[in-house]
């Protein structure tokens, strides 16, 4: 049986919304990056310009040098309609930036990304319209799953106890900085997802604060599965005694591929909220954002989740941007949200 929904202290308001109406996420961070063609100088600024590693690409690092190109990106999400604005953190963990010899400054790039995340979304907040932060913790680019050496099935570049560390000082810095929620998304790997899920328990029991988590997997390919090998309904049940306040599908294929995932996903998870966030369509070199899909093509997708019942967060991924945030929020603000059913355990004290 499932426990009862914890009492939030953090995020409260957004567990209220989700009751009420389908809730806006944001779209891509990178895609906004890449699009201002931004030099070297840019990621290095002063105080790494003697960094011996070249830093061009790493956006988390950002947040420290050029914040005023974070914040920027999030105002125009927050004007384009959304409810949520996740952290430019993505990569932001010690495992991560390790490729660029960066991972001693991990929990300091999650501070200034939530900060500057929590001071756009207060400035944009109304008592009728909170606006959120949600903590983005990425995947990392290891996995405890599979091995990287064909020759040998059994071996790992990476350790359970490795990734909770790394995304527990993710989530300390990033509860520092502001976040009301935790993101733990574009799961590729679930026992990656668990050593998340286990880091995010560890602090919130340290704390004493329970703070809403939203985990959103990626189905890799037209099988349905994730490339650890789950089926979306397997993947849930993984990762369902984590209690998320959501659970969803982000990145990957795009809308148009993900219907069936996306619907049995609002099949099976039954008790939660569920969250989509697609890629604009599949990549494509020679369109300006890198993908192939419009505003109104990936918001007349999402219309047809709404539509259907599927949805409670409706957003964008890789490819997307305001104008397809903008899209997305007016087609889906006429749709009632998805409804959650109580847990059986809950159901069973109040009888």
């Amino acid at each position: 049986m499932n426990a009862p929904t914890p009492a939030y202290t953090r995020g409260a308001a957004l567990a209220e919304q989700l009751g009420q109406r389908i809730v806006v996420i944001d779209g891509a961070m990178g895609t906004m990056i890449q699009a201002l063609g931004l030099g070297e100088a840019d990621f290095r600024g002063e105080r790494f310009k003697d960094h011996p590693k070249d830093l061009k690409g790493n956006n988390e690092l950002l947040s420290l040098t050029r914040p005023d190109v974070v914040a920027a990106i999030h105002v125009a999400y927050l004007e384009a309609g959304a409810d949520i604005v996740e952290t430019n953190t993505f990569g932001a963990t010690s495992i991560a930036q390790e490729d660029y010899g960066l991972a001693h400054m991990a929990r300091e790039m999650n501070v200034a990304a939530a900060h500057i995340a929590r001071e756009q979304a207060d400035r944009h907040s109304t008592p009728g319209r909170p606006r959120f932060v949600a903590g983005a913790i990425g995947p990392t680019p290891r996995t405890a799953s599979i091995s990287p050496d064909v020759n040998d099935p059994g071996a790992r570049n990476v350790s359970f106890d490795q990734l909770r560390a790394a995304y527990r000082e993710q989530a300390e810095g990033l509860l520092e900085g502001g976040c009301d929620l935790f993101i733990v998304e574009t799961i590729f790997d679930t026992l990656n997802a668990k050593a998340a899920i286990f880091a995010l328990d560890e602090l919130m029991q340290a704390g004493g604060e329970r703070v809403p988590v939203i985990v959103s997997g990626t189905v890799t390919d037209a099988s349905g599965r994730i490339l650890s090998g789950q089926t979306v309904a397997a993947f849930w049940h993984s990762v369902r005694h984590a209690r998320p306040l959501a659970v969803g599908l982000n990145c990957a294929l795009g809308a148009a591929v993900m219907r069936p995932y996306i619907e049995e996903l609002a099949k099976v998870a039954s008790d939660t909220y569920v969250s989509c966030y697609p890629n604009a369509g599949l990549p494509n070199p020679m369109s300006e954002t890198g993908f192939d899909e419009t505003p109104e093509v990936t918001g007349a997708l999402l219309e047809d989740f709404a539509r259907s019942g599927f949805l409670n967060i409706a957003g964008g991924c890789c490819g997307t941007t305001p104008a397809h945030i903008a899209e997305i929020a007016r087609r889906v603000s006429t749709y009632r949200p998805r409804r959650r059913h109580e847990p059986i355990f809950t159901q069973l004290v109040e009888a």
